[in-house]
């Protein structure tokens, strides 16, 4: 069983709850951020009670919350081993000629800055005790464009470089860091992705039999198990239902008011 202490952002659904329950079950220590801190005193109850897992109320797009909320932490969790960035969120379907730009401001507070600030919160810890384990969650959209993904493939992106780039800075250290890019997979995502439409959710999922929470979980929990000398750098995931797009070739209509 671990003796060690994990921290997870977007703790109340999809791949942070499922963290939760499995980081819980190997014994880890667990310090659960959401905004929604009704789902969060439920899996505290769940999970062992405060003993073992520490709630924290939290947007993480507030830097002076972070600071001030993450900073308040009890002794025993105090020396988090493992932070997992999952808090992130995709809006909107329309091209980028047509979104509205407080989607595009809300994922790139989310997914980037957000992101950020957690670590930047986190990791000086770590590099004190020249110990622990940084993964990010990325997607597939942030290597393989798709229709109407343009601020939210591009906030991938940088979670992908971001993640790059902080194995640069860490050389010479014991921290590794993990950038884990699922494809389609069936949580809460695709309900905020289409803004409350139901019926738009469940029709992409329906007889796509697509990645779950759990799986991604499991890859999370055996990546962190790895030897301490071995860092997985990546890893894509798709269902087997999902692969890459034939690059796509359509008709250009003319411009109005004639011919190019």
């Amino acid at each position: 069983m671990v003796n060690a202490t994990a921290l997870i952002t977007g703790a109340s659904s999809g791949f942070g709850e499922a963290l939760a329950r499995r980081f819980a079950n190997e014994g880890w220590r667990l310090v659960l951020v959401a905004r929604r801190f009704g789902r969060l005193q439920r899996l505290q109850e769940e999970l062992g009670g405060p003993a073992k897992v520490h709630i924290i109320e939290l947007d993480v797009r507030d830097r002076a919350a972070v600071v001030a909320k993450l900073g308040e932490r009890p002794a025993p969790f105090l020396d988090v081993s493992l932070l997992v960035n999952n808090a992130g969120l995709a809006l909107g379907l329309e091209p980028a000629w047509q979104a509205d730009p407080d989607d595009w401001d809300t994922m790139v507070d989310t997914n980037i800055k957000g992101l950020l600030y957690v670590t930047r919160a986190i990791l000086p810890g770590m590099v004190k005790r020249n110990r622990g384990h940084v993964v990010n969650l990325g997607s597939i959209a942030g290597s393989w464009p798709h229709p109407g993904a343009h601020v939210y493939g591009a906030s991938k992106a940088f979670v992908q470089q971001f993640s790059r780039n902080l194995r640069a800075d860490l050389i010479g250290t014991r921290i590794r860091v993990t950038n884990i890019e699922p494809g389609l997979c069936e949580t809460e995502f695709s309900f905020v992705h289409f803004k409350g439409d139901r019926a738009k959710a469940e029709e992409l999922y329906r007889g796509n039999d697509p990645l779950v929470p759990e799986d991604i979980a499991e890859i999370i929990n055996w990546v962190v198990k790895m030897p301490s000398q071995v860092n997985i750098n990546s890893i894509e995931v798709m269902p087997i239902t999902q692969t890459w797009g034939a690059l796509p070739v359509k008709p250009v209509r003319a411009p109005s008011g004639g011919k190019p």
